[in-house]
């Protein structure tokens, strides 16, 4: 296990939704400040920064300018102390639509927020924290529906599997361009969040019978495996 400096910041996107907040709870034991991003849920994120003596900051992933203005007000909230890494796990629910009913407005919807926003706040935490100390962690939150070489991606919900695939080759660029930053993903199946409400409750009780839905501290745990790897 790595050991970790103090004053040590971790940046989580949708920081506030079930994962990023199971995440965050967990992080002040590790060493990490967390800082919360929120998108919507703003009383949530400040509950959950008082609580983990953390960082609410809003972000809009779907806007370069927000993104940018979270940028800057991350170097006013970390004067002291570094910004050790980011984990990127805000994401718009899937699309329950067949391939063929799929339009550019599901697309886009689901591209902006998980690929076009990822590289933005990525270039700008690069250039203003990472390339000085030529450090730092970046973890994407992907998904097991987009499949790999023994198993096909989910049918579907093609917008957001394209989308979280798009963002696993966005982070491939990214870990080669700057060898010297720690990139990693994990893949958790079905959680129990509120992305679980998309779905037909009989078609998650069928799932359930067939395996384990993950809870949202189950994939904190996976992610702080990778972080501290």
């Amino acid at each position: 296990m790595e050991e970790i400096k103090e004053h040590s910041y971790l940046l989580v996107t949708g920081g506030a939704g079930g994962i990023g907040a199971a995440l965050c709870r967990r992080l002040p034991a590790l060493g990490f400040i967390p800082i919360v991003c929120y998108y919507r849920s703003v009383d949530d994120a400040i509950r959950l920064a008082t609580e983990c003596g953390g960082h609410a900051i809003f972000i809009d992933m779907c806007d370069a300018e927000s993104i940018e203005t979270a940028i800057e007000e991350i170097g006013t909230t970390i004067s002291i102390g570094t910004l050790a890494g980011v984990v990127i796990g805000a994401s718009p629910p899937p699309e329950l639509l067949p391939f063929g009913s799929l339009d550019s407005e599901h697309m886009l919807n689901q591209f902006i927020v998980n690929v076009i926003g990822p590289q933005i706040l990525l270039a700008g935490l690069i250039k203003k924290h990472f390339r000085k100390v030529r450090s730092g962690i970046v973890l994407g939150i992907l998904t097991q529906a987009i499949g790999d070489d023994a198993t096909p991606p989910a049918t579907g919900m093609g917008a957001y599997v394209v989308a979280k695939t798009a963002l696993k080759s966005l982070l491939s660029v990214c870990a080669v361009e700057y060898p010297w930053l720690k990139v990693r993903t994990v893949s958790p199946g079905f959680t129990r969040t509120k992305m679980l409400d998309t779905f037909d409750p009989r078609y998650v009780e069928m799932i359930e019978k067939r395996s384990t839905i993950s809870s949202p501290d189950d994939v904190a745990k996976m992610i702080i495996e990778q972080i501290l790897t």
